[in-house]
């Protein structure tokens, strides 16, 4: 058994499709999956997935990227996450790769969520991409810790999933880890202990190898499993075993 723990499929590119979607998972014994909220006006399409589908759950949050609509504040992303289908914040963190200038913004954002999340008493969905100190900084002083969550779609050094690890924090691999240039990437989820990873599609981005390439959907999570299990002379079962169990323990309120 396998679980997303990191999709969009109420993104436009799976409008109409999602039957066939839900198939190919049941296929490929992908169990469940955690629809993450990218903002706050497409939040209730999330929450509605999550609602509708019991293999389905929702996270609440406004991504590092997202610069017009609403700003969340930190009473509304608690209020929002008050429900049963809704394990997680985020997706929040900090990307200085995409957006330049000054972002200080984008980090009171993400001081936001963590505050959020230590109210609900939810686990936090972490977006960071070449802002790695930043985002450890900013985790270390807003007391992460008591929540924990997960490193998303993570590309870091080993150094760096440690560092998150040693906060409580789960590190999640993406369809990444099967492309050819990722060798740094595949060292690293060589080393991870198999109790503190996730795996993940983010879809409908990141196709693994063989699909790259075509929209990404949660049923190829499989391959991300196979690709681990190889580098660490493991089988895919006992990878999605593992993470599937990760899961639960992390999403508490999935259970």
């Amino acid at each position: 058994m396998y679980i997303d723990s990191h999709c969009h499929i109420n993104f436009p590119e799976f409008a109409g499709r999602l039957p066939e979607v839900f198939e190919r998972m049941a296929q490929n014994r992908v169990s469940h999956a955690l629809c993450i909220s990218v903002d706050l006006e497409r939040f209730p399409e999330v929450r509605h997935l999550a609602e509708a589908h019991p293999n389905v759950w929702a996270s609440v949050g406004v991504h590092p990227d997202h610069e017009v609509g609403a700003e969340p504040r930190v009473e509304d992303l608690v209020a929002l996450a008050d429900h049963p289908r809704v394990v997680a914040i985020g997706e929040t963190g900090l990307d200085y790769f995409r957006l330049g200038g000054d972002l200080e913004w984008q980090r009171a954002r993400f001081r936001s969520h963590i505050r959020a999340a230590r109210i609900a008493g939810k686990p936090l969905v972490i977006h960071t991409r070449a802002a790695a100190e930043d985002t450890l900084r900013i985790l270390r002083e807003e007391n992460a810790a008591e929540v924990g969550g997960v490193m998303h779609c993570f590309t870091e050094s080993l150094a760096v999933a440690e560092a998150a690890m040693a906060m409580g924090f789960y590190i999640s691999f993406s369809g990444i880890v099967t492309f050819k240039n990722a060798a740094a990437l595949r060292e690293v989820a060589a080393a991870i202990p198999l109790d503190r990873m996730l795996i993940e599609t983010d879809a409908p981005y990141l196709a693994p190898v063989p699909h790259r390439g075509s929209l990404n959907e949660p049923a190829y999570v499989v391959h991300v499993a196979e690709e681990i299990a190889r580098l660490r002379g493991s089988t895919a079962e006992a990878v999605g075993a593992a993470t599937t169990e990760n899961f639960f323990r992390l999403f508490a309120a999935a259970r």
